[in-house]
């Protein structure tokens, strides 16, 4: 992290971290740099260390700078996509032969990536609750080398105690990745609880208008920063310049719109406790969560997303999404608007049949920063 930020508050860094003015028109706004190549002066002469855009471009190093200071470490990368982020930290931390623990409740597209994409090059992997550190000890093998952690949980709203897997990681030797999507740096920096790098899906609460498509890795150690630096640049799915534009804006107004969802999506979770048609509601921020104690420990606000079954099935749960109106059926999450999706059918199709197959009956809501009435009436609506 800058130490020119490094004293700052998150608010602050937000805003200015990476946001260095123009000096050449004293622009308050980074330019956005759409160009492939640059003049040196000349051979080996770059300009900035400026010489190819899939090396390194100055919007995406204004990202990338704005990330390290938000989460708290050495070096942040952006990438086209979360799950480029996530192919890249794979292939630079394992080797065939190498196990990784992965959680029963993940996303979809990670799962599919270690299922059917990682496995295929001798990396073996397993599952375990790590909402639970002695579930996460057993499923640890002498080739363990990464632990992997989704606090909140997608879909089922799961805690993980960041600090305890943490030790536990560093007792085996391995590294602890953490996909901090669910909450953003403004809620839990997972870093600073003892992480060793923190993954993002840009194009969610980051970005956070449903307008750009991103990823990003940030990582405690500048020596694991290089590393991964050198693999994003072979490899070279990096965030286009216009892209990391539209997530350091987005990033600007990261705090007040998460404080908006989490409040939002709290009193989603209230009503729907209270509704005779939802038979559990999956929120970090209701008191009988069992990671509440811990979530209420290690996130400043509980976040925007909630998770509910419904009686009737999975084709009630169909249902509920096909009616609902103001919240738009659709995939993704983390933008102003609120969503709704069934992950059985939808995001988490992939897993079906696997360990982290999730419950027919489940709905799952993103909630937006609209007026907490609107979206409580249409969800009672939608549920009839």
């Amino acid at each position: 992290m800058s130490d020119q930020h490094s004293l700052h508050s998150f608010e602050t860094r937000a805003i200015h971290a990476g946001n260095t003015a123009d000096p050449l028109t004293g622009a308050v706004v980074p330019p956005i740099y759409q160009v492939s190549t640059y003049k040196q002066d000349g051979v080996g002469g770059l300009r900035g260390g400026y010489e190819y855009s899939r090396s390194a471009n100055p919007t995406r190093t204004a990202l990338e700078e704005n990330l390290a200071a938000l989460e708290g470490g050495r070096r942040g990368l952006a990438f086209a996509s979360g799950l480029a982020a996530e192919d890249c930290l794979l292939r630079t931390l394992l080797e065939p032969g190498d196990h990784v623990v992965i959680p029963n409740d993940a996303y979809g597209g990670t799962f599919r990536l270690f299922a059917k994409v990682v496995s295929r090059w001798g990396v073996e992997w397993s599952v375990a609750n790590t909402s639970d550190p002695a579930s996460v000890r057993a499923a640890l093998t002498p080739k363990t080398k990464v632990i992997w952690v989704e606090t909140p949980s997608n879909p089922l709203l799961g805690i993980t105690d960041i600090a305890a897997v943490a030790e536990i990681a560093r007792g085996a030797g391995a590294r602890l990745v953490v996909d901090n999507t669910f909450a953003s740096p403004y809620l839990q920096q997972p870093i600073a609880l003892g992480a060793d790098i923190v993954v993002h899906s840009l194009t969610k609460y980051m970005g956070g208008h449903s307008d750009v498509v991103g990823g990003a890795l940030i990582a405690a150690d500048a020596a694991v920063g290089e590393e991964l630096a050198y693999h994003q640049n072979a490899m070279g799915a990096v965030a286009g310049p216009f892209d990391a534009w539209l997530v350091l804006r987005g990033i600007k107004t990261l705090p007040v719109r998460m404080d908006r969802h989490s409040e939002n999506a709290a009193q989603v979770a209230e009503m729907l406790t209270r509704h005779p048609k939802v038979t559990q509601v999956l929120y970090p921020g209701l008191v009988d969560h069992p990671g509440h104690e811990i979530a209420a420990k290690q996130m400043k606000h509980f976040g925007g997303m909630v998770s509910f079954r419904v009686q009737g099935g999975e084709e009630a749960a169909v249902e509920v999404c096909n009616r609902a109106k103001l919240f738009t059926l659709g995939e993704s999450l983390g933008g102003v608007e609120s969503l709704i999706e069934h992950p059985g059918r939808m995001t988490h199709a992939s897993v079906a049949g696997s360990a982290l197959e999730v419950p027919a009956d489940l709905v799952r809501v993103s909630v937006g920063i609209e007026s907490a009435d609107d979206l409580l009436a249409d969800l009672q609506q939608a549920l009839g």
